[in-house]
């Protein structure tokens, strides 16, 4: 999505708090994606309930006592802290509340298959689709039909892609196909490739220290392992104050202990070769 001001805000922390929560092994980021996806679809059809929930007139934990009552029960905890948490934001319309709730459902999709190691295949699938339905004008009107039903294109979708494609896959353009939302089927299987590329370039330090990072801190370490790993970092971070060394960082099977300078020094002979 593109948004601007205060919806580019919220979503950016909404994503931090997402990948905060699907970073931990017990979260489930395919139920995650479902119970956003459904969300997604009732605040798209009840179009008042989104200007509720997104009146800036409205102190936002009244917003988020709303969305919690109302959603309580029906998706899982985690999925309702994430919602209560977006309508406590300010957004510059309501629909960016939507479409970021959109969002977040797709990241937890591709986060799911990102930890089954299917993410690369993932990414390819919708590339390759994409490029069947730019080159298949039969095909393309099939599946963007006004005039059928959301089941019936989601039928059409399984005929093409069920067993022939990840079901990661399978659901991202089924959501897309039947729920458009005024995009364009290029537009949105576009929006889809670039948000798992974008995940496939991410990694995850796990960062232990004896004491609470800085800001200028986090940012240096940050910006210090991007250049070692050639990929986008986010830090998850704790404090131990047993840490020895004073640092511990985890970015995958590795693990490294020692100081931060030491670190940082390390990774600059490293890249110097």
């Amino acid at each position: 999505m593109t948004a601007h001001g205060a919806s580019r805000e919220a979503l950016a922390t909404a994503r931090e708090r997402l990948d905060a929560l699907t970073d931990s092994t017990s979260a489930d980021a395919k139920a995650l994606a479902g119970d956003l996806a459904a969300v997604t679809a009732l605040l798209h059809r009840e179009v008042s309930l989104r200007r509720v929930l997104t009146d800036p007139a409205q102190a936002g934990e009244a917003k988020a006592e709303l969305a919690t009552r109302l959603l309580g029960g029906q998706i899982s905890g985690p999925a309702a802290d994430l919602v209560a948490g977006l309508v406590r934001s300010r957004w510059s319309a309501s629909r960016d509340l939507v479409d970021s709730l959109e969002e977040l459902a797709n990241i937890a999709d591709l986060t799911a298959a990102q930890k089954r190691g299917e993410l690369d295949d993932v990414e390819d699938e919708l590339f390759r689709f994409g490029r069947i339905v730019s080159s298949n004008t039969e095909l393309r009107a099939a599946l963007t039909d006004k005039a059928a039903t959301a089941s019936a294109r989601g039928e059409l979708v399984t005929r093409l892609l069920g067993g022939r494609a990840m079901p990661t896959t399978e659901r991202l353009v089924e959501r897309l196909v039947t729920a458009p939302r005024g995009r364009s089927l290029e537009g949105g299987l576009e929006s889809l490739s670039k948000l798992a590329a974008e995940r496939r370039e991410r990694m995850v330090a796990v960062v232990t220290t004896a004491v609470p990072l800085s800001d200028a801190q986090k940012q240096r370490l940050g910006a210090s392992l991007a250049k070692l790993y050639g990929r986008q970092m986010h830090l998850n971070l704790d404090v131990d104050p047993e840490v020895l060394g004073g640092i511990k960082v985890q970015v995958g099977d590795e693990v490294i202990n020692g100081s931060i300078a030491d670190r940082i020094e390390e990774a600059s002979r490293r890249m110097a070769g």
